[in-house]
């Protein structure tokens, strides 16, 4: 009996405490969302999570460190899928489409990450150099050298236009990026505030996104 209880005990406070993970994670995005990372701050973190702050540096010792976790959660599903499909054998059309499709709904789930993004590119660009080495590992799998050789592979078989494949990729990220950063001015002006128009307009714009790359680079 005893033991029963101390094993039951145990696993309370495991799943207790992934809860209290979870919230800290969930107020932190929040925070983050509507305050940047230099004006985020810790107390008010650990308010929203319903936690006091003791807790919170129990959990993670800075700012720098829980908001590190916060992105390596919001890519951990994005990164192996999209690393997956890019070192497949997959057409290089078929390779755009499912990365416009799996971003754009990175970015409508997790706002935060463009607008940290802009926040921080002036403020300490080198935070967000050692996010992307760390969590994306573009260089370091030989992602964006590999996608080029299948596209100049395509291009010599009359498939696509000649393309550099940075070139393509940064024309990509910024068209997804923006709807969600210009938020504020895209749903205020073009959509008189209207949050179901606005949302209805970043999944017709992922359509949108995906027919332009295409054309613009099909032979």
């Amino acid at each position: 009996m005893w033991l029963n209880f101390i094993v039951n005990t145990y696993s309370f406070m495991t799943e207790h405490e992934k809860n209290t993970e979870q919230k800290i994670l969930d107020a932190a995005e929040d925070v983050f969302l509507h305050k940047g990372m230099s004006g985020a701050r810790m107390q008010e973190i650990a308010d929203k999570a319903g936690i006091n702050k003791a807790l919170l540096h129990y959990y993670y010792r800075t700012k720098d460190k829980l908001f590190e976790k916060v992105f390596e959660k919001a890519f951990k599903i994005f990164i192996p899928k999209v690393t997956g499909m890019m070192a497949s054998d997959t057409p290089v059309i078929e390779k755009i489409k499912f990365f416009i499709d799996n971003y754009m709904d990175l970015l409508t789930r997790h706002p935060f990450i463009p607008a940290f993004l802009i926040s921080e590119l002036n403020r300490n660009p080198q935070i967000l150099v050692s996010l992307f080495e760390k969590n994306v590992q573009l260089t370091r799998n030989d992602i964006i050298k590999n996608f080029d050789k299948q596209i100049q592979t395509e291009v010599k078989a009359g498939i696509l236009k000649s393309v550099d494949a940075r070139n393509l990729m940064v024309s990509i990220v910024g068209m997804c990026i923006f709807p969600i950063v210009g938020r504020p001015i895209i749903q205020g002006v073009l959509f008189e505030n209207n949050k179901k128009d606005y949302n209805e307009f970043l999944g017709q714009r992922k359509e949108s996104i995906k027919e332009f790359i295409v054309n613009s680079i099909k032979a």
